[in-house]
């Protein structure tokens, strides 16, 4: 008389090929269930490790050191100093300083970048009629390079441009770039203007994701335009305010071209110098590559706590 296998406790039989109990092993639980995704993601992750976390490690190495950059195959004594490339930064004026700037530049850049751009995206995504010409005009900016932008603005901002002609006797003396206290507002300002098109690509990609139901409902609820920006708008895109937020800051915090080319380097008296900017002068010009790596590696750090906190705060629970 054949027997009858009762059945399992679970109620289910184990799927065929799996040991009940036992984890799956461990090349699979790397690699997941679709290892030729890896394949693909391979190139970048390359392109990752070789461009950027390399050499973020290698500087916090020769942070530590008294390292100097010598000839091929040369044999030098690099000594190891410990916290001094750290002390000395944190220490000295320059570099407070240029914190000082790029904290300025942030303070205006960040917040007029998520105002403008949320403002003039919701503004193009209600228009009907030149769009497109709308849409490319405030791209255009971005995408231009930024030598020939920065030579229009030297053209208008200098002494004797445009903008100091307008004002007349208004006119800021000494001028726009050379001004100790409008030096690094005004770069804010053109960095806004340069970069708001990609800002406004993200928000206008955003608001395609927001029911319009909702605009519908507030409507019959009796709200207008405005009641409906802040209570349907504003909640809807904040993952993408999230993000314009990072990018913002990480981008206000990498701040070279424009303060090298509109102020000559970071004048008048260090007053527009950033501090990546600093890394380049002490870096490569001066020959401390170690004392530039702790100033970079200072700037990271900030970096890293400022942008949790605008995730905390900003992203809510998600």
């Amino acid at each position: 008389m054949s027997s009858i296998s009762a059945p399992s406790a679970a109620g289910t039989t184990p799927a065929a090929g799996a040991a009940p109990g036992r984890r799956p092993p461990l090349l699979r639980r790397i690699l997941g269930r679709n290892p030729l995704g890896w394949l693909f993601a391979a190139p970048y992750l390359v392109f990752v490790l070789l461009i950027f976390a390399y050499p973020l490690v290698y500087a916090v190495y020769i942070s530590f050191f008294d390292y100097f950059f010598a000839a091929p195959g040369a044999q030098v004594t690099q000594p190891f100093v410990g916290l001094q490339n750290y002390v000395q930064a944190l220490t000295d004026p320059a570099v407070i300083q240029s914190f000082i700037n790029v904290g300025i530049f942030l303070i205006i850049n960040v917040p007029l970048t998520v105002v403008l751009s949320l403002v003039l995206a919701s503004a193009l995504n209600s228009v009907t009629r030149f769009r497109t010409f709308l849409r490319v005009s405030y791209y255009v900016p971005y995408v231009t390079a930024s030598v020939a932008i920065i030579g229009v603005w030297l053209f208008l901002f200098n002494s004797t441009g445009l903008v100091n002609q307008i004002l007349g006797p208004l006119a800021p003396n000494p001028s726009w770039f050379v001004n100790p206290v409008l030096a690094m507002p005004t770069i804010a300002i053109y960095v806004t203007w340069k970069q708001l098109g990609l800002y406004i690509l993200l928000y206008l990609a955003a608001l395609q994701n927001v029911p319009r139901e909702l605009y519908e409902s507030a409507a019959t609820d009796g709200a207008g335009r405005v009641r409906q920006f802040f209570s349907v708008t504003v909640p809807g895109v904040r993952p993408a305010t999230v993000l314009v937020l990072l990018l913002a800051t990480i981008t206000g915090a990498n701040l070279f071209t424009e303060p090298y080319l509109l102020t000559g380097g970071g004048g008048p008296d260090g007053h527009s110098t950033s501090p990546v900017l600093l890394i380049y002068q002490q870096g490569i010009q001066q020959g401390h590559p170690g004392y530039a790596s702790a100033i970079g590696v200072i700037l990271v750090i900030l970096v890293l706590i400022i942008g949790w906190l605008q995730n905390r705060f900003a992203g809510g629970r998600d």
